[in-house]
């Protein structure tokens, strides 16, 4: 008896091994619209994260022809991830100018305000 549920054991063990990964069609669409959303708010080849999802995502896009079908979901995971990093760099970097000109025009005012007093 415990030999027969070891052997089917084997046996579903090596038709799971055998079962390739699905192609990532999904994730490579996330990937490239992660991609496309960094670059629109303004992330170029000076973002650093950019550079390396964009070459992510090609290594991705050739694991796919290739049918590495794993390797291509893992590649095109992390292109995600670093265009969406890029992408909140950009954003933080904004920010960052838009208070220091709101910290300036207040410091103008108090000063204006002083100068009334």
């Amino acid at each position: 008896m415990t030999h027969r549920l070891f052997s089917a054991a084997l046996v579903l063990l090596a038709l799971t091994a055998c079962v390739s990964d699905p192609p990532p069609l999904e994730q490579l669409r996330l990937s490239e619209q992660a991609v496309s959303q960094a670059r629109a708010v303004g992330a170029d080849e000076q973002v650093p994260e950019l550079a390396q999802a964009e070459d992510k995502l090609r290594q991705a896009q050739a694991a796919m022809a290739d049918e590495a079908f794993k390797q291509a979901r893992v590649l095109a995971e992390q292109a995600e991830l670093d265009a969406r990093l890029a992408e909140a760099r950009v954003l933080t970097a904004k920010s960052q100018e838009q208070l220091a000109e709101l910290s300036k025009r207040i410091n103008r005012l108090r000063h204006q305000l002083g100068d009334l007093q």
